[in-house]
């Protein structure tokens, strides 16, 4: 590619609402040593896209502060955490077998090289993302997917909201027989949790409300219970025994409300705030019955390979809400906003 390429991008400048996202022609970037370049077909949004648009994510020590995922935004910054697309350049000293190969990339900056590293920065955030016709990305996060029968769409959706989702279930070592309550149930990583904790052979209890009921049990939760009903009544019934993880993207209330719904070792994962982020709890409730509140930041490295597995064998399907041209982010975030939809947002450039 010639110096001159340019292409066209979705990026803010400050923090605000759907306003600040402006369409640009940017230059295409060149990949860096033991980086790759992506043409991008499709990009998922994600509750962090608006999260960290609106710079809602607060600092410690300062809970209300403006603030990306993990500090100040590098501005102006590319949004789009979550890649679909073709290998069609590398930088020096990456695997040259990758051109034209079909890919998702994790989309995580971790603290180190280990398989179980944590997540500190993401794509979108930390560097230039996928609201774009390129993106570069290192090679080690770039995963072949060319023989996977999911779409496009499918696999763009795959990194946030599934990488998350299985980070949450490795996190609270669920297994088969377990009994698991999922909240938020019908957004992307609620839905991406009730698929994958199905095909480990849980029985899924999921919360969810309205219209969108019927569609969580489609993607296979074995009871859903409706969130403006009483809530805990409502798993008492349907897990007299207890729930062995909670899978939990809601917090607030749910947490101080369901805590003493665990079974003995029971595992409570939050990776998630929708309900608000100041809970209280009966410390009891935890101690006493050896319980564990664990907290999720998206996945690991080895994480993401498991996640890579199974868009192989397409052993979850992913949902797709709806489609909008790169022009139209603004409108597709504001639609995310809403909450009105089951599945992902998809937008193509």
């Amino acid at each position: 590619m010639g110096k001159t390429e340019t292409m066209r991008a979705v990026r803010i400048t400050k923090h605000g609402g759907p306003e600040v996202l402006e369409l640009a022609e940017v230059a295409v970037p060149a990949p860096q040593a033991g980086e790759v370049l992506v043409r991008i077909s499709a990009v998922a949004l994600n509750n962090t896209d608006l999260w960290t648009r609106e710079g809602a994510y607060g600092r410690p020590g300062d809970a209300t502060a403006l603030s990306g995922w993990r500090g100040p935004i590098d501005f102006p910054r590319i949004q789009g955490a979550d890649v679909a697309g073709r290998v069609v350049a590398i930088g020096a000293g990456a695997d040259e077998s990758l051109i034209g190969r079909r890919v998702i990339v994790d989309p995580a900056i971790y603290d180190s090289e280990a398989a179980d590293a944590n997540p500190v920065g993401l794509m979108g955030s930390e560097r230039d993302g996928g609201y774009a016709e390129y993106v570069t990305a290192p090679a080690e996060r770039v995963h072949d997917v060319t023989e996977s029968p999911l779409t496009d769409d499918q696999l763009a959706t795959l990194p946030t909201a599934y990488g998350t989702a299985l980070g949450m279930i490795e996190r609270g070592r669920l297994t088969t027989g377990e009994t698991v309550l999922v909240s938020g149930a019908s957004g992307g990583v609620g839905l991406a949790l009730v698929q994958i904790a199905r095909a480990r052979g849980a029985k899924v209890l999921a919360i969810s409300s309205g219209r969108k009921i019927d569609q969580v049990r489609e993607a296979g939760a074995h009871a859903v219970l409706d969130r403006a009903g009483d809530v805990t009544g409502q798993i008492r019934a349907a897990a007299p025994e207890g729930i062995d993880v909670a899978l939990d993207v809601v917090a607030g209330a749910l947490v101080s409300d369901g805590l003493p719904l665990l079974r003995e070792g029971g595992r409570w994962v939050v990776a998630g705030a929708l309900g608000g982020y100041d809970v209280s709890l009966d410390i009891r409730r935890l101690y006493l019955h050896n319980a564990q509140v664990i907290g999720s930041a998206m996945h690991t490295p080895a994480h993401f390979g498991l996640l890579v597995d199974l868009a192989r064998q397409a052993a979850i399907n992913p949902v797709i809400a709806a489609t909008f041209p790169l022009s139209h982010a603004a409108q597709a975030q504001a639609r995310l906003a809403r909450r009105d939809h089951v599945g992902k947002i998809v937008l193509h450039p």
